[in-house]
């Protein structure tokens, strides 16, 4: 094993006297946000909407930095919005948000609700709870949710919500997104 020195992060190979094939250099990391992207698109995530009826008005955005089981007692799952969202700040009055993991065949209904230029909700079937919750049907999973925390982190900030109730789609596969393309999953149990 090698072990690299803070100096040696630009263009240095990790495995020295290994075979050109397996050695790895670590470039400084960019000031640019689209190289920044870029490399971080390399991760496959799931697709969550992050949507609410607000003033009888159907409100939302979609997010691939979600993650679940930032707590199991009490249920709690996360993700990240950028600064200049301009939905977020509506959002973030909502009394309780609805998270629906988009299913495989959501790529569609993904663009139309992260679209600044259209109705985002046009066409789309949806279930709102008495609470406000909204929810894309054919998600693979939803959750009903709360704001328990925002963080400022650089250009985003990271929300932090508990989840009140879930549903489950075990026919439903979820859609993924990774490289600036979407995938389906298949061969799953």
């Amino acid at each position: 094993m090698t072990l690299l020195s803070e100096s040696s992060f630009s263009e240095t190979a990790l495995a020295q006297g290994a075979p050109a094939s397996t050695a790895r250099t670590l470039a400084a990391v960019s000031d640019e946000p689209a190289h920044v992207r870029g490399a971080f698109g390399r991760f496959p995530s799931g697709v969550a909407a992050i949507c609410a009826s607000i003033d009888d008005r159907p409100v939302g955005l979609v997010a691939s930095s979600f993650s679940v089981g930032v707590s199991y007692s009490p249920p709690m799952v996360m993700f990240s919005v950028q600064n200049s969202s301009t939905t977020w700040p509506v959002l973030e009055g909502a009394g309780r948000l609805g998270v629906s993991i988009l299913g495989g065949d959501h790529s569609d209904a993904c663009m139309q609700l992260a679209s600044r230029s259209r109705d985002r909700f046009a066409g789309l079937e949806t279930t709102t709870t008495d609470a406000g919750a909204l929810f894309i049907d054919g998600s693979t999973m939803w959750l009903d949710c709360s704001i328990v925390s925002t963080t400022p982190a650089g250009d985003h900030r990271i929300i932090v919500m508990e989840v009140h109730g879930m549903s489950i789609d075990h026919d439903t596969h979820p859609l993924v997104y990774q490289q600036q393309r979407f995938h389906r999953l298949s061969g799953l149990g």
